[in-house]
């Protein structure tokens, strides 16, 4: 690990310890993980629950705004893939996500994949053997909004990071998770 890539964490852990500071409360090693880690979300939760499942609540291809253009690096009005997905083990809901996916930088069986199946990111990536990496860019708490009180049936506060997935040099996908603060709290056993 080069001296940058030591920086990097530097900062994440200093964000973290941030919050935690501003809310007044000490999070788990669980929750800081899926905050700060620049591999699958899928993946750790795979390994912390089980195979874990995925639906998506919404997904529509629509012409970029000036703002979700900027996050994945396009033109306003280029095509874009919008995708709000729950990501859950059984009947508990454990992250929710919604993406913006340039459809210009998609190979046709990752436009297939993505469009016409429930399958997580992390898991397409993996299948069709794409070597990326992930900036995150923001790791905050806010307020629950009506989309996330219905889905996890709390006014709790919910963490939230949002990061970019790099392929060749340009954002293949742009990605903003939630959790409840509630969640993931206690180690599993």
């Amino acid at each position: 690990m080069n001296n940058e890539d030591n920086n990097i964490n530097v900062r994440l852990i200093e964000k973290i310890n941030n919050l935690e500071e501003s809310y007044g409360k000490t999070f788990s090693n669980t929750q800081k993980i899926l905050l700060s880690t620049d591999g699958s979300i899928t993946a750790i939760l795979d390994v912390l629950y089980g195979k874990i499942s995925l639906d998506t609540l919404e997904q529509h291809v629509e012409e970029s705004t000036e703002e979700n253009a900027k996050l994945v690096n396009i033109e306003k009005g280029e095509d874009i893939n919008y995708r709000e997905i729950i990501m859950h083990k059984d009947d508990l809901p454990l992250i929710y996500a919604v993406s913006y996916i340039p459809l210009k930088r998609l190979s046709e069986g990752i436009k297939e994949d993505l469009t016409k199946a429930d399958i997580p990111i992390g898991r397409i990536l993996k299948k069709y053997n794409i070597e990326s990496r992930r900036e995150i860019n923001r790791i905050q708490i806010e307020e629950a909004n009506e989309r996330l009180k219905e889905i996890y049936k709390t006014d709790a506060d919910f963490f939230s990071r949002d990061y970019t997935i790099i392929y060749k040099g340009e954002i293949l996908m742009w990605i903003k998770e939630y959790f409840p603060i509630t969640h993931f709290c206690k180690e599993i056993e």
